[in-house]
C-alpha cells in the first residue's frame, strides 16, 4: 500500500460512520442543548431589539426565523416567496406566521407563544388582487405592533418589500432596519451553539471523505459535488448555498460551478461547501486536493504552500479583543503574482449561514470596512485562494471559534501532504 493510498484510507475511515460508509450520521446531541440554544438565541434577538429600541422586530428571511425559533419549513421556497413570517413584540409575545396547512409543524418548539396562518400579499399568489391581502397583512401587523408598543411604534425588518413599507407607514407604523438586530444578535455564540456547529462540521466532513474517496480520473465535477448533498441531506441537513468545486483549468478563475467535465488524473479538485447542516448551521471549508492520488508537481506544491502559508499566518493573528484593524495591518500579505486571481476575503464571520462580519484581503481593504473587535463566541472563516496565470487554483478555508482566550478550530479535515 502506498503511502498516498493509506493517507486516502485513513481519511475514509476518520471521517465516515465508524458503523459503515453505508449509513447517515446519527446526532448524539441531547434535546436539552438544542433547547437551550433555542432560549439564547431568542434572547440575543431581544436584547438587540432593546438595544435598538424597537417595538417588534418583523423577520422573513429564512435563516432568522429558523434563528429565533428553529422553525424550518420550505426555507429554500420561502426565501425567494414572502408568504412565511415571524414578529417578536418587546413587550409581549413571539409569534410565528405559518403558511396555511403547516401550523402544526411548529407545535413542538419551545420559544413560539403563539401561532398563527400567515397572509400572502404577493403577485404570484394573488395577481390583481394583492392589494386587498396587503391590506389586511399591514392591519394585523399595526394592531399588534401597537397593542404591545408604544403610539408612536418602531418596526424594524429583516427584508420586507417596497409595498409593505408603504402599507404600515400609512398606519403609523415607522418601519426601520432589521438587519442589523439580525447580524448583531447572530455574531456570538453561545457553548450549545457550537455544540450544533461542531456537529454540522462532522457532517460535512464525512461529506468531504466521500468526495475524496471518489476523486478518481473520468468523473465529473458533479458526481463529486453530489457526494456531498447526499451526506448533508441522509445525516439531517438542509442545503448547499454553492455549487463550488472545480478540477484543472476550471479552478481559475474562481467562482466556477460544477460541470459535467471529466477530471483528469494528476488535476487539482478545488471546491468549498458552503453547506448549511443539521441543526440549520453552515460548515464553511474548503479544500484542495489531487485526482487520483498523485503527488503534486512543483507548481501545486508552491502554489498550494503559498495557500496555507495564508491560512497559518491569519487564523495566528486572531484574538479576542483584537480589532478588525488591527487585524488587517498584520495580516498575511499577498504576493504581487497572485493579486489578479485573488480571493476577495481574508475572513468572515459563519453561523447559520455566512454572517457579519466580513473582512476584505488587505489590498481591497479601504476606509469603508466594518469596524468592529473579535469577541468570544465569534466563530470565523479564514480564507486563502491562490493562483496566477495559467495554473489551477487552490482554495483553503477553515472555521475557526474566538474564546476567552484565544481561539479553536473547530474541523479536522486534513491539509494535503506536499
Amino acid at each position: 500500500m502506498t503511502k498516498l493510498t493509506a493517507f486516502k484510507d485513513d481519511r475514509k475511515a476518520t471521517y465516515l460512520n465508524s458503523d459503515g460508509a453505508d449509513l447517515p450520521l446519527i446526532s448524539p446531541i441531547a434535546a436539552d442543548v438544542l433547547d437551550r440554544a433555542r432560549s439564547y438565541r431568542l434572547e440575543r434577538l431581544r436584547d438587540q431589539m432593546q438595544l435598538a429600541d424597537v417595538d417588534a422586530l418583523l423577520l422573513y428571511d429564512p435563516v432568522n426565523i429558523r434563528y429565533a425559533f428553529d422553525s424550518s419549513n420550505m426555507q429554500v421556497w420561502t426565501a425567494h416567496n414572502a408568504i412565511r413570517y415571524a414578529l417578536i413584540l418587546s413587550g409581549g409575545p413571539a409569534i410565528l406566521f405559518e403558511f396555511k396547512g403547516c401550523e402544526h409543524l411548529a407545535n413542538d418548539l419551545p420559544g413560539i407563544d403563539e401561532v398563527r396562518t400567515a397572509i400572502s400579499y404577493i403577485f404570484m399568489s394573488h395577481g390583481d388582487k394583492a392589494d386587498g391581502f396587503l391590506r389586511n397583512w399591514a392591519n394585523e401587523i399595526s394592531d399588534l405592533v401597537y397593542q404591545y408598543g408604544s403610539q408612536k411604534p418602531r418596526l424594524a425588518a429583516d427584508k420586507v418589500d417596497l409595498n409593505a413599507v408603504h402599507a404600515l407607514t400609512e398606519l403609523g407604523v415607522s418601519v426601520v432596519d432589521g438587519v442589523k438586530i439580525t447580524e448583531l444578535s447572530r455574531a456570538i455564540k453561545s457553548p450549545e451553539e457550537i455544540e450544533l456547529m461542531r456537529w454540522t462540521i462532522r457532517v460535512c466532513e464525512a461529506g468531504l471523505a466521500r468526495i475524496y474517496e471518489h476523486s478518481v480520473p473520468g468523473v465529473t465535477e458533479r458526481e463529486l459535488w453530489a457526494h456531498l448533498h447526499f451526506e448533508n441531506a441522509r445525516s439531517g441537513g438542509d442545503w448547499l448555498e454553492t455549487k463550488l468545486l472545480t478540477s484543472g483549468p476550471n479552478t481559475n478563475p474562481w467562482y466556477g460551478e460544477c460541470s459535467d467535465r471529466k477530471v483528469k488524473k494528476g488535476e487539482m479538485i478545488s471546491l468549498g461547501t458552503d453547506m448549511i447542516g443539521p441543526y440549520g448551521y453552515c460548515a464553511d471549508l474548503s479544500r484542495s486536493w489531487i485526482c487520483g492520488y498523485e503527488p503534486m508537481s512543483d507548481t501545486q506544491k508552491r502554489l498550494y504552500s503559498t495557500a496555507w502559508a495564508q491560512i497559518e499566518h491569519n487564523m495566528a493573528l486572531v484574538q479576542p479583543n483584537l480589532s478588525f484593524s488591527e487585524f488587517n495591518e498584520n495580516s498575511w500579505r499577498i504576493p504581487f503574482r497572485h493579486v489578479e486571481y485573488r480571493y476577495s476575503l481574508a475572513a468572515h464571520g459563519v453561523g447559520m449561514a455566512d454572517e457579519w462580519p466580513v473582512l476584505p484581503l488587505n489590498v481591497d481593504w479601504t476606509e469603508r470596512v466594518t469596524s468592529g473587535t473579535f469577541e468570544p463566541g465569534m466563530v470565523l472563516c479564514i480564507e486563502s485562494l491562490i493562483a496566477e496565470k495559467g495554473t489551477e487554483s487552490i482554495k483553503l478555508e477553515t472555521q475557526l471559534l474566538v474564546t476567552e482566550v484565544g481561539t479553536e478550530r473547530l474541523d479536522s479535515f486534513p491539509w494535503e501532504n506536499i
